[in-house]
């Protein structure tokens, strides 16, 4: 695997960590504990090896421009700065509601997970999306 192969495996680690966290939606949904702890746990695993993947190829390559033009230009960039904004937001949010369901704290954890899990989502999905568009849609040069 090369460098320029992280890029992609970034998008398949976000869309992986994105199926992670509805299978454990529908776990916990249909009370399956054990299940929604692994997907949960294994959602958590994959964000935590995108982000060092992320952070290698940023690190070595720098940032990709967009060359999108017309009306995707605002709407890319409008994606981004609420992926990026909500990607920082959601570190402390994943982590506490992390601790609260160790500590076994369920109702604090019900309640911060049900902003955690939509916000984690938005974040994976919309991390899929400006790969399709940086890459593939709109690739530079």
């Amino acid at each position: 695997m090369s460098l320029h192969d992280l890029p992609s495996l970034n998008a398949a680690l976000n869309s992986l960590c994105a199926a992670l966290l509805l299978t454990g939606l529908a776990f916990i949904r249909s009370r399956r504990v054990e299940a929604h702890r692994r997907c949960m746990v294994a959602a958590l695993v994959t964000s935590c090896l995108f982000l060092t993947s992320y952070l290698v190829y940023h690190a070595r390559v720098g940032s990709t421009p967009f060359t999108g033009q017309g009306w995707i230009r605002p709407l890319y960039f409008s994606i981004l700065l609420s992926h990026t904004v909500l990607a920082l937001a959601i570190v402390p949010l994943v982590l506490i509601t992390l601790r609260r369901a160790l500590k076994a704290d369920f109702p604090r954890h019900r309640r911060l997970a049900r902003w955690t899990l939509p916000l984690w989502l938005y974040v994976s999905v919309t991390g899929v999306v400006i790969y399709v568009l940086l890459y593939h849609v709109y690739p530079a040069g």
